[in-house]
């Protein structure tokens, strides 16, 4: 591990932005006050890693689109004619996602643990937090691999050309009561917004969803519908919390009368039981890590790592030796639902005895990354954000 120390970004220029949750963090700064340094060859490694493994992820989703088969991936019902209907036009594009993967740097190969393709976040960090602390330490903003927010704005400019006959309007949601993310929709508000979009904010509860759209109340108390929907919203949250309003949905994205972003088969791709089929499809992939949704019994050929389908931040997830012995587990509120079992990839770590995760931001095609660490081996809620440097 390269760590650089930093002069960090002033909390008052943070709080300008209301961004004050990067101030706080329940295991001291959540910021961390340096960068890792990787090096122009390893950045292109996790930029090439990146685009090889939504590659390969596709295919694993087009098998399940093939077979009929989304209740293997612990899909619900209720959300199947959406994510088949989404898939099958190409004008559905999924806006943007995050993998989380493990080492790239320190010597160690690189792993694909996961992708975020609903509803990642990070996105004020990574795309203008870890750019400021280039300006703040007077280095140059081409060190670094960071074109997250320029891609986001070209995401949008190619969705309003796919739907040249729809408005371009965009209301963005987030459930309540939660500040995190709606920072990160104030981001991508704004690369709509430079893309020529018109957009507006609302909670979650404040949507008006009908069968010929999405609409909310207008500062002057009328109601406008919208061509366009951003929601930080978790498609499982709907579809197993929610399930009247999913049925709400089918309509709309049947018919084409509102595009949801990212798309409803962004859940395909968020299902954790997608590493055991694209592990099954492509076997001498090195990104790719073995993984079952059977448990291995006994003495297993590896140490292994148990997540649940469609956990978050590090929740319900079990760490075994290769005699099968569990030897960090987190708790969390997603105990009930089926898992998968991969194997446990070597994570960089630095001496005082952070883990370290890459997260490479697609768009398109990956365009930025930046790292968190946790004290520990599993990152959860409580892991620091640490910005990059490129030092050749």
């Amino acid at each position: 591990m390269r760590l650089e120390p930093i002069e960090s970004v002033p909390a008052s220029a943070l709080a300008d932005l209301n961004w004050d949750f990067l101030t706080v963090a329940d295991n001291g700064r959540y910021v961390a006050p340096e960068l890792v340094q990787v090096t122009q060859k390893e950045a292109e490694l996790f930029e090439e890693a990146a685009n090889t493994l939504y590659g390969c992820l596709i295919e694993a989703a087009q098998h399940h689109i093939n077979n009929r088969s989304l209740d293997a991936l612990g899909i619900p019902a209720n959300l199947h004619d959406i994510i088949y209907h989404s898939w099958n036009d190409d004008r559905y594009i999924h806006l943007y996602s995050r993998f989380d993967l493990a080492g790239g740097i320190g010597g160690l190969p690189i792993r694909m643990l996961e992708l975020n393709a609903d509803t990642p976040t990070s996105v004020p960090e990574t795309s203008v937090l870890q750019w400021a602390q280039l300006k703040v330490n007077g280095i140059a903003e081409h060190q670094q691999f960071n074109l997250l927010y320029e891609s986001l704005v070209g995401q949008f400019e190619t969705l309003a050309g796919l739907w040249p006959d729809k408005p371009k309007r965009l209301l963005c949601s987030t459930l309540r009561d939660t500040p995190e993310d709606e920072q990160n929709v104030a981001v991508i508000r704004t690369a709509a917004e430079e893309a020529g979009f018109e957009t507006a904010f609302v909670y979650i509860d404040e949507v008006v969803f009908a069968e010929n759209g999405i609409f909310a109340d207008d500062d002057n108390g009328l109601i406008v519908h919208y061509p366009f929907w951003f929601k930080l919203v978790p498609y499982e949250y709907i579809a197993f919390d929610e399930p009247g309003l999913a049925d709400l949905l089918r309509p709309i994205v049947m018919g084409n009368h509102s595009i949801i972003l990212n798309p409803p088969y962004a859940l395909l791709l968020q299902s954790k039981a997608l590493l055991a089929t694209v592990h099954r499809l492509y076997p001498r992939e090195p990104l790719i890590l073995p993984a079952l949704l059977d448990e291995p019994m006994g003495r297993p050929p590896y140490a292994y790592v148990r997540k649940v389908l469609f956990g978050r931040e590090g929740a319900n997830v079990a760490i075994f030796d290769a005699d099968g012995i569990p030897i960090e587990v987190t708790g969390g509120d997603y105990s009930n639902q089926p898992a998968v079992y991969q194997q446990r990839a070597m994570m960089a770590q630095d001496h005082n005895g952070y883990t370290y995760q890459a997260g490479v931001f697609m768009a398109g095609e990956a365009c930025g990354m930046a790292f968190r660490r946790n004290l520990g081996l599993i990152l959860d809620d409580r892991a620091q954000f640490v910005g990059h440097v490129i030092r050749s």
